[in-house]
């Protein structure tokens, strides 16, 4: 089972007031907690998709593809279509937002795994049944991400195949906390 992974870590902050994946949660950068929580090692192949250079550069120090996002204004889909395009021959790929500095790498494991045991499923990480990140898509669901447009994410395609939703509990609500503000 071929899986990717896409840490999508375009965002501008605006809320935060600067480029918040640099800023230090319990001591270290929120994005090296991603690369953590996300590893390498993990999957067939990771690619970092950013428009700032020392966010790439991090990225591709722990072993990741960094692929620089001219788009970002564009939002998510941007992030999608770019890290998407550069794993087309997996089955499957995650999907990670940067901004969640609580993520457990145990809980990404676990993620991969159901995904690799249900193949035809879109697995989403999850607290008391409700629905949170990353997730990981099947392949035959990669032509509807590849068409998002604006700043949608992949909530519209799981709207679309809902009854292939399958939630795995998160070790802690924590883990599904994203942080958008200096507070």
């Amino acid at each position: 089972m071929r899986i990717g992974a896409v840490l999508m870590a375009s965002g501008a902050g605006r809320r935060f007031g600067s480029n918040k994946l640099l800023h230090p949660v319990e001591g270290v950068p929120m994005i090296r907690r991603a690369l953590a929580a996300v590893p390498a090692e993990l999957f067939r192949r990771v690619c970092v998709v950013s428009c700032y250079p020392e966010i790439l550069a991090q990225g591709e120090a722990c072993g990741c593809r960094g692929i620089f996002n001219p788009h970002a204004e564009q939002g998510q889909s941007a992030s999608i279509r770019l890290g998407l395009s550069a794993l087309l021959e997996m089955d499957g790929v995650l999907f990670a937002v940067c901004d969640q500095p609580w993520l457990r790498r145990s809980s990404v494991e676990r993620l991969a795994a159901d995904f690799a045991a249900h193949p035809g499923c879109i697995c989403a990480l999850s607290w008391q049944g409700v629905r949170g990140s990353p997730v990981v898509f099947p392949r035959d669901l990669f032509p509807a991400l590849l068409s998002l447009a604006g700043d949608r994410g992949g909530s519209a395609v799981i709207r679309a195949n809902g009854e292939r939703l399958r939630l795995v509990e998160a070790s802690e609500a924590q883990e599904l906390r994203d942080v958008d503000e200096r507070d």
